[in-house]
């Protein structure tokens, strides 16, 4: 139950890996292979997230999108305020304090008692100097997952543009872009998406493309990367224009497996699936007097169970005595489920806290 940290290793994945493996043996210089890999993982994330494979871009990791796009954006104008929120993984936050020194001014929406982040939070910040509202989908900490079309309909009156990190979403619920109306959106394979790390995603709107030139960049970001030419930066017409080096080729391989299985099985399948889950886990939870701090209502939670602890690693540490693989962030365990995962191990969870509940409650 730890697909929110690290997917479960799928066979299908495993056995790209060793593809990988097979190929470099017995061909070596197999160029074009790791061009069609590279490629295929932007048509399938293209089919998942409903866009166009021209608004795609492969990247090494989601900080490596977000960077790409800072990289793209000027703050020495009336428009520099990013808001972000409470909810962030430090990723998101880091990189656009790290643009103040270029005249970014970032402010953070702040929770309320309850965990959650109310909309009027984001009203009271949102304005006609904010470029852009950089937010998670699901907070990593508790589950908890914004308001994004409340925040792009606050965004959209006020001519900011919206980056989603859907890292603790995608793959696990469906991630529609088109319906919620944002402008950018990062996320990496190595969670819900079954694939492995070292690779990740950036979606920029078609009408976004040709006005930002990000200055972090690289051969692959070019509009021809076989002319080798060193006389100019000649960026891709497509959102390739904010990839960079080589390409995580040996990840590209597990990566493409892994959104295999998750386009087969379907998005809206898993979504229903999970939700299932993880409201039977939280009525457990429930019944045995522990209570989970994720919110309860099923528009307000994607696929994590956040279960408050006085020990969280101590905790982490007994369950996995019994086979039972979570995470934990600050002093919450997260269980994290996903398609695979069945109504018996919910069950056995919420018989092994009952068991430790006077101890870690």
């Amino acid at each position: 139950m730890n697909s929110g940290s690290y997917g479960a290793l799928a066979n299908s994945v495993k056995a790209a890996f060793n593809q990988y493996m097979n190929d470099r043996l017995m061909i070596g210089a197999n160029w074009d292979v790791w061009v069609t890999k590279n490629e295929a993982v932007r048509q399938n994330m293209a089919k998942i997230l409903r866009v166009s494979p021209e608004e795609l871009a492969v990247t090494a990791s989601a900080s490596a999108g977000i960077n790409t796009i800072a990289s793209a954006l000027s703050f020495n104008q009336r428009r520099n305020k990013v808001v972000i929120s409470d909810f962030e993984f430090p990723t998101n936050a880091q990189i656009w304090h790290a643009q103040e020194v270029r005249g970014a001014r970032v402010v953070h929406a702040h929770a309320a008692n309850d965990g959650c982040i109310p909309l009027e939070q984001f009203e009271n910040l949102i304005d006609e100097e904010t470029q852009l509202v950089a937010v998670t989908h699901v907070c990593y900490r508790n589950g908890a997952k914004l308001d994004i079309p409340g925040i792009v309909r606050l965004a959209r009156a006020k001519g900011a543009k919206v980056l989603l990190d859907c890292y603790q979403s995608v793959g696990a619920v469906t991630v529609d872009v088109r319906t919620l109306d944002v402008d950018f959106v990062v996320g990496g394979m190595l969670k819900y998406l079954l694939g492995t790390a070292g690779i990740g995603f950036l979606y920029v709107r078609k009408e976004l493309i040709p006005t930002l030139i990000p200055t972090h960049t690289g051969w692959f970001a070019q509009s021809d990367i076989a002319a080798m030419d060193i006389s100019a930066n000649r960026p891709s017409p497509s959102a390739t224009r904010f990839q960079a080096g080589t390409p995580p080729v040996v990840n590209c391989y597990a990566a493409e497996a892994g959104l295999k299985m998750i386009l087969d099985v379907g998005t809206d399948v898993i979504e229903e699936r999970i939700r299932h889950l993880t409201a039977r886990c939280m009525d457990g939870l429930e019944q045995i007097g522990w209570p989970s701090v994720t919110p309860r209502h099923d528009g307000r939670r994607g696929p994590m169970v956040a279960i408050e602890a006085k020990n969280s690693a101590a905790l982490l540490a007994a369950l996995m005595e019994r086979g039972i693989v979570t995470s934990y962030r600050d002093r919450n365990v997260r269980a994290t489920f996903h398609f695979y995962n069945t109504e018996e191990d919910v069950d056995t969870l919420i018989a092994a806290l009952a068991a430790y509940r006077a101890q870690f409650r």
